[in-house]
């Protein structure tokens, strides 16, 4: 809570370079490109970083490869190129792997056409990945047991690749980097507008924490809000040739369907593509795939059941799905990038692509689409962007993104070795503390050695089969801006994705946690926490409210 008291006094006081509005992925990378390239640089969030579209993706980063079937070759080319790109500069985080794909008797397509695109796919990604294989009817049921054959005509293999931890862990990564580069940065403060004269912008904002009002003042903007792009726009009286479409995207997460590590690819009884991605000790089945009209959004009924019967349909499963399954869902719409105010396009088909409209005249930016394959191309591009219009960039060359390097790397591996770090990794994580230490934190978890050195009760997990440590947690209080607890628990982790409500209340750890991450306020914001879900029982709250406020005293 410090970092965050301490950086918004610093955007009352300072003038910047550059405001960015939004800490959503295109926020992010263009905060740590620019931070990292010396200039001065402030961003904030109306909510917590990554709380929208970046926290509500199907954790995969891929090359693109639906869209060769609307001939988009050069799209398709880009996003291998940036997603290879990705992989090799994030080899712990960005992983390969394998979808496993069935076609269906009567599909517009037969089996071995589709098969071919994934030869193309392969080549156009400069077999950066493993070879696609085309696999019968008789091969699919021997590789995967859970997929029904039943109305199979055929089906291949291929690789992608995806986020081992949560996007908005991955997303925050980058805000993370741009704090370490002097970056300004502030969750839960929402701008109200902005104005320009005599060559800086004012920015009315509002802490939404406190409802303080104060302005931000800066050279350029940014804005970089994500579905809210166009709304800011209107504040700012900023005419733009792109606006957005919107399309929502729900998933559910219920308990691991296969232990295979693929994600099962389906055509939906729509037509549409349909996931079912490996999630540790779980699985996040969907997507949805719905035109909205607004950027808000809301998991519904038939959403849920949609889901539900093409996963029973497509599935053989001991028991079918039901609700009472689902441990946890995911809703967020996707910002489609469409150019001309008035144009009309099927948003069926319209990409991911971003793209990018500047007023040279007013300094100002704004962002609009963007996958998360794609955002090392937005950093760079932003950072040129800016030097356009007239910014000093002190260390233009800079590499802003990437793990950092195999010096430092083999000084933690050597340190965690001498401490047999990985003989105190709990049984119920499903991989060594070394290797999870260093994909999170990178050259930050050295201290978390030195924390565990210290004291080996650090090592412990505070909350059962969550994957998190007690010295994990102290530094996400130190560092990590978790404002309220759901920011913790859903998108600087993922336990709330992965584990069941009542688990989560229940855990003997958690009023620890909430002592860690917030002391003498722990009681509030736990209160803060229940009252912004809905399926607890008064009870519950009672019992451990009682708890949470013995520890806090």
């Amino acid at each position: 809570m410090n970092l965050r008291k301490n950086n918004l006094n610093k955007l009352r006081k300072d003038d910047y370079d550059v405001l960015i509005l939004g800490g959503g992925i295109n926020g992010a990378v263009a905060a740590a490109s620019l931070s990292a390239k010396g200039v001065k640089v402030a961003l904030i969030d109306a909510g917590d970083f990554s709380g929208c579209t970046s926290s509500n993706s199907s954790n995969l980063a891929w090359g693109g490869i639906k869209y060769l079937e609307s001939y988009e070759f050069l799209l398709v080319n880009k996003l291998c190129k940036s997603r290879n790109h990705l992989m090799r500069s994030y080899p712990s985080t960005v992983k390969e792997i394998r979808f496993l794909t069935t076609i269906q008797k009567g599909f517009r397509f037969p089996p071995f056409l589709v098969f071919l695109g994934t030869v193309l796919y392969w080549f156009i990604g400069r077999f950066f990945t493993q070879m696609p294989r085309y696999l019968t009817k008789k091969m699919l049921k021997a590789t995967e047991p859970a997929i029904d054959i039943d109305n199979v005509a055929g089906g291949f293999e291929y690789s992608d690749c995806y986020l081992y931890d949560n996007d908005a862990r991955f997303v925050f990564n980058f805000i993370r980097s741009a704090l370490s580069y002097g970056c300004i940065a502030a969750n839960y403060v929402e701008s109200l507008g902005s104005s320009r004269s005599e060559g800086m912008w004012s920015t009315a904002v509002k802490d939404n924490e406190t409802g303080e009002h104060f302005t931000i003042r800066s050279k350029v903007m940014i804005n970089a809000c994500g579905p809210y792009v166009d709304g800011h726009n209107k504040l700012t009286k900023q005419h733009t040739d792109h606006r957005h479409l919107f399309s929502k995207g729900v998933h559910l997460i219920v308990d691991r369907i296969t232990d295979n590590q693929r994600v099962l690819a389906f055509f939906a009884s729509d037509g549409r593509l349909f996931f079912v991605i490996p999630m540790g000790s779980k699985t996040c089945i969907g997507t949805t795939d719905t035109q909205v009209e607004t950027p808000e959004s809301e998991v519904t009924a038939s959403d849920r059941q949609f889901i539900l019967d093409n996963a029973n349909a497509l599935l053989k499963l001991a028991q079918p799905l039901t609700e009472s399954d689902v441990i946890a869902e995911r809703c967020g719409v996707r910002p489609l990038a469409l150019k001309g105010v008035d144009g009309v396009a099927d948003w069926v088909k319209l990409s991911r692509k971003h793209a990018i409209d500047i007023n040279k005249d007013d300094q100002h930016v704004s962002i609009f689409g963007g996958k998360l394959t794609d955002c090392i191309n937005v950093g760079d591009e932003v950072a040129g962007i800016v030097a356009d219009l007239g910014i000093d960039i002190p260390y233009a060359d800079k590499v802003w993104y990437g793990e950092p390097s195999d010096v430092i790397k083999s000084e933690f591996l050597h340190q965690a070795k001498t401490m047999n770090l990985d003989a105190m990794t709990d049984p119920s994580s499903s991989e060594p503390l070394t290797q999870r230490l260093w994909r999170r934190y990178g050259a930050n978890a050295m201290e978390l050695l030195e924390s565990i050195r210290q004291d080996p009760s650090d090592a412990e997990l505070l909350i059962k089969n969550a994957e998190y440590l007690r010295c994990e947690v102290e530094q996400a209080a130190e560092r990590e801006m978790i404002t309220r607890l759901e920011d913790f628990l859903r998108r600087r982790s993922k336990i709330e994705l992965v584990t069941p409500y009542q688990e989560i209340i229940d855990a003997p750890g958690l009023q620890e946690a909430c002592r860690i991450l917030f002391g003498d306020q722990a009681e509030a914001k736990f209160q803060e926490y229940l009252a912004s879900t809905q399926n607890s029982s008064q009870g519950d709250v009672t019992d451990l409210s009682d708890e949470l406020d013995a520890v806090a005293h």
